[in-house]
């Protein structure tokens, strides 16, 4: 991660309108509400970078029990902030949280960005026949 950013987990922290303003135009949360996104954070172990004047720059949250699955969900950072290492530095604070290192299954869904996740050894379903969801 460049220098003039960090990563934090406060929740207070968040920019709620900001996260709001990018997931009602994302892919997978297109039209959602504000109150749904306050829901989902409130509910979710957050992360998120911010520069050095501690603006929101990038998001990411979790949803487990803690125990066994967890899901990564709302992974972004704003576009005038990409290619400087912040998903990545997100993904290393997730994947190295003391709270999931017990998780046998941890989940996400991403249409492009396969790679960058393989990284943190995510791979495809092994067994996608068995998985359902509904929407």
């Amino acid at each position: 991660m460049e220098q003039g950013y960090y990563v934090a987990t406060d929740k207070k922290q968040l920019d709620v309108s900001m996260i709001h303003q990018v997931l009602v135009r994302s892919y997978w949360s297109r039209g959602i509400s504000k109150a749904a996104v306050k829901t989902a954070i409130d509910n979710s172990m957050c992360f998120a970078a911010f520069n050095l004047n501690q603006q929101q720059v990038a998001f990411a949250r979790v949803v487990s029990d803690y125990a066994t699955v967890a899901y990564l969900a709302d992974v972004f950072v704003l576009e005038e902030h990409q290619g400087k290492g912040l998903a990545k530095a997100m993904m290393h604070r997730i994947m190295g949280h003391p709270q999931l290192q017990t998780i046998r299954r941890f989940k996400l869904a991403s249409k492009g960005a396969h790679e960058f996740y393989r990284a943190f050894g995510f791979n495809q379903l092994a067994e996608p026949q068995i998985h359902l969801e509904r929407c």
